[in-house]
């Protein structure tokens, strides 16, 4: 028996929306989906608004505009991050399943609240970060949770990857904690570009195919080049309830590339990944080697999963309690330092080329790749322009925001 095409919606078809819409537009001959309407309350910015249009698709400005009479048995919720957890709600809320794009959200009290809503509607949640759908990190994941490497003692990530003035101007709410309705982005390398970096930290090392280890204490110091409201720079530790250190380095005011460098350490073994496209390989104290792939092989998984699973019932491998140990890991971190720490106006250069204009900060490519090798923190090396953050306790009860103001 032939199954019908899954029906979708798309939410957001401009930015990271556009991406979803060029993979279901190159494969409209599959028959495995129709697209049932877009939303966008500016979709001019879709570079293929016209053929969907010329398929017969209807544009709507809003969700609930969609929903007034039509139905989708698949949200693909792509907007920017204030708005994911008010969509995914609506979309649960009218019977739909529904893919949105990482982070989950900009707090962990909406990641809470989206939680409570796919029970509550008996639906599920698939997250979007696309290397917990690939074959390299889920393979590696299954031999962590059959004990291959023994008991995690620390992993860490380095990622500087400098941006220009273009990609802070691309949005209204770039680099902003709050957008100008009040909703929260807290918009930083950590939840945007590296969010996935930080994510699988937590992912692999999640008990089960579908979990994430939960971050129960972290401490972070933030700083900023770039003249945004929030950090573009940070450095980071956190533990996890198994006592795993969790450290994460970032910045996109290096002066070089360098990244995504990260080692996973357990008690039998070692896991390295140096880039994008070295792969991840691991070194067993044996001294047997493996190779599990690039963890960016199948970026789009994700979407042909979710399409998959309404209509075979199958929960997704990385839903929202997984997505939310990200969240609320920046959450803390903000908490940590909530005051911004500006680099020294001396550091701070302007570097012009190909068109582009961006920031970067003399000395700091050296201090943070000092810092991952050390295992430590810009203060506890002692290095000029740094600060010490708190440590936040992320219990059970911890929210966000919980400071006096907010």
């Amino acid at each position: 028996m032939v199954k019908a095409p899954v029906s979708l919606v798309l939410v957001g078809i401009g930015g990271m929306g556009a991406v979803y819409v060029r993979e279901l537009l190159d494969a409209k001959d599959s028959g495995a989906f129709r697209i049932a309407g877009a939303v966008d309350p500016e979709p001019e910015r879709c570079a293929r608004l016209e053929e969907l249009r010329a398929a017969g698709v209807p544009v709507f400005a809003t969700l609930e505009g969609f929903f007034r009479n039509r139905t989708a048995e698949l949200a693909v919720v792509s907007s920017p991050i204030q708005f994911h957890a008010g969509q995914t709600c609506l979309a649960l809320a009218k019977g739909s399943d529904v893919l949105c794009e990482k982070p989950v959200a900009g707090t962990i009290r909406e990641a809470r609240a989206m939680i409570e809503a796919e029970r509550a509607a008996d639906r599920w949640v698939s997250v979007g970060y696309q290397w917990s759908f690939s074959p390299a990190v889920q393979e590696l994941k299954r031999d962590i949770m059959d004990g291959l490497f023994g008991r995690p003692k620390r992993l860490k990530c380095l990622y500087l990857w400098p941006r220009d003035e273009k990609y802070y101007g691309r949005t209204s709410w770039a680099g902003k904690k709050r957008d100008a309705a009040g909703g929260w982005v807290l918009d930083s390398p950590a939840q945007n570009a590296m969010a996935h970096d930080l994510h699988n930290m937590f992912y692999v090392l999640g008990k089960e195919r579908s979990a994430a280890a939960v971050p129960v204490e972290v401490e972070a110091e933030l700083y900023r080049a770039n003249p945004i409201e929030n950090f573009d720079t940070a450095a980071m530790r956190a533990r996890a309830a198994d006592g795993a250190e969790i450290l994460f380095y970032i910045s996109h005011a290096p002066r070089q590339e360098n990244g995504p460098v990260f080692s996973y350490e357990f008690e039998k073994g070692v896991v390295r990944c140096s880039s994008r496209t070295s792969g991840i390989r691991a070194e067993l104290a044996t001294g047997a080697l493996k190779s599990y792939g690039v963890p960016d092989a199948g970026g789009m998984n994700k979407l042909w999963e979710a399409i998959r699973s309404v209509r075979t019932g199958e929960r997704p491998v990385c839903g929202l309690e997984a997505a939310s140990s990200q969240t609320l890991c920046i959450n803390g971190m903000q908490d940590s330092m909530p005051e911004i720490r500006d680099f020294p106006e001396g550091l701070r250069h302007v570097l012009e080329e190909k068109g582009s204009r961006r920031i970067w900060v003399e000395g700091l490519d050296d201090a943070l790749e000092g810092c991952y090798a050390a295992n430590a923190l810009p203060s506890e090396l002692g290095i000029s322009w740094s600060a010490k953050g708190r440590l936040v306790k992320l219990g059970t009860q911890y929210s966000f925001p919980n400071l006096p103001g907010n």
